[in-house]
């Protein structure tokens, strides 16, 4: 094949394929700053401009094999920002290149198709402002289709069969495209010119959509296991709460009974050493009837079930709780919203090998009509936030952090926010949410279920 339709200026063709890993780049999580895109972006658009500029004599064959190398420098912005690992920078490295190999061939094939019908069209700068307005425009409406999955692309574990497959099929996407300019006949090449023109457009178009329909069973299969998750989570602490109240109340009845034993014992005793020691037990029975006395019977539960565990671990739980202000609140987001955290805060604290640092303050208070609950805790001083979530040291990444997010959606059920900040050795989860009408001074209520 030879002529205007078949090549393709380089300075377009690399130009596409930069903005379109630009454009998956801007919606992921990175691990430099805007100096580092900038700088990388630079860096990338000079290689593909280079490179495609030697390959750009070539026809047939050898071109299409030089393309090999030319997608390897696709993947160059995503190896140099992208924090996520090499699996997923495949991934997405075989969409922007499908994205681009699109965009060139639909903008060249219209721009080609209207030039000798609009002269005006023929000098560079109208061809410039022409491909330029194309491109944006493809990339303006696939950015919005992908803004939508930021949150779920931010998150997304790409196992190895999904980059398998998505690299399997940008491969024969780009093969299908490229039979009508390959020196080698074959059946399903083109005879005309611009029909070889449109089936590559028509090809790379079906690469795109089958692509982007794969990508959002991926986020669909994300978000059902995260629902799972959090479900689980949620299942979990209030299932930790009944055990805990259960066990409570049956020490309750225990010293109950420990009282009225203790009066008749005093009754019949009269040495003054005895008496001095059923004092002492007595005050042991108020101090334990006073601990977490907070107004709220499912917060009381999780508070004595986990300071009974720092007590047991050497950590120190102190609390200053206005468990009323929670009276708007059902036991099952109760159990969630405190479990959650104070099981986040003991876990990190016990990473601290100083037994004096692993320190953990709980507030619970009503101000100006918001329940306002903050959560302190001492942690390693390498602890990073990113986005809303600290940086997982665990192997398994998919699974990281799922008490926060359940943290995130009880919270969020009731209109509320979470913040989280780590800083000078302290990390600090607050969350905020309003209190409905009417409920600004709840009177106790049964929490029980």
């Amino acid at each position: 094949m030879s002529g205007e339709l078949h090549n393709v200026p380089f300075i377009w063709t690399a130009l596409f394929h930069w903005q379109s890993c630009l454009l998956y780049v801007s919606l992921l999580p990175l691990r430099r700053g805007r100096w580092g895109l900038a700088t990388a972006a630079l860096v990338q658009l000079a290689a593909q401009l280079c490179y495609m500029r030697v390959l750009a004599p070539l026809n047939g064959l050898a071109f299409n094999l030089g393309m090999a190398g030319f997608a390897g420098l696709t993947l160059l912005p995503f190896a140099l920002l992208y924090r996520g690992d090499l699996r997923s920078r495949l991934y997405y490295c075989a969409r922007a290149f499908i994205l681009g190999g699109f965009t060139v061939s639909l903008a060249w094939q219209l721009y080609s198709y209207y030039r000798p019908r609009l002269p005006w069209l023929e000098p560079f700068w109208a061809e410039t402002v022409f491909m330029l307005a194309l491109g944006c425009a493809v990339y303006a409406v696939m950015w919005l289709l992908e803004r939508g999955h930021r949150r779920e692309m931010q998150e997304l574990s790409i196992t190895r069969p999904s980059c398998l497959g998505a690299a399997a099929v940008a491969l024969v996407i780009y093969i299908l495209s490229s039979l009508s300019y390959s020196t080698v006949e074959t059946p399903f090449a083109a005879t005309a010119e611009a029909d070889a023109f449109t089936i590559r457009t028509i090809a790379y178009l079906g690469g795109v959509a089958i692509l982007y329909a794969y990508h959002l069973q991926l986020c669909e299969f994300c978000a059902l296991r995260e629902v799972n998750a959090l479900q689980g989570v949620l299942d979990l602490q209030y299932a930790n709460y009944q055990r805990s109240q259960e066990s409570i109340d049956m020490v309750n009845r225990k010293y109950h009974d420990l009282k009225h034993q203790i009066a008749v014992l005093r009754a019949d005793l009269g040495t003054e050493q005895k008496l001095d020691c059923l004092d002492q037990i007595e005050r042991d029975i108020r101090a334990y009837e006073s601990q977490n006395q907070t107004g709220n019977r499912v917060l009381d539960a999780i508070l004595t079930a986990k300071s009974s565990y720092c007590l047991d671990h050497g950590i120190t739980l102190t609390s200053l709780a206005d468990g009323e202000a929670l009276g708007f609140m059902g036991v099952v987001e109760v159990s969630a919203l405190f479990g959650n955290a104070l099981d986040n805060a003991i876990e990190a604290v016990s990473k601290l090998a100083d037994r004096e640092q692993r320190l953990i303050r709980l507030s619970v208070a009503r101000q100006k009509g918001f329940l306002c609950v903050k959560v302190e805790n001492r942690c390693l001083d390498s602890l990073v936030v990113e986005g809303e979530l600290p940086r997982t040291t665990k192997p398994d990444k998919a699974l990281h952090g799922y008490g926060l997010k359940s943290i995130q959606a009880t919270a969020e059920r009731y209109g509320g926010s979470v913040t989280v900040q780590a800083e000078k050795g302290w990390f600090t989860l607050g969350i905020v949410i309003p209190i409905p009408a009417g409920k600004g001074e709840p009177a106790k209520k049964d929490m029980e279920s």
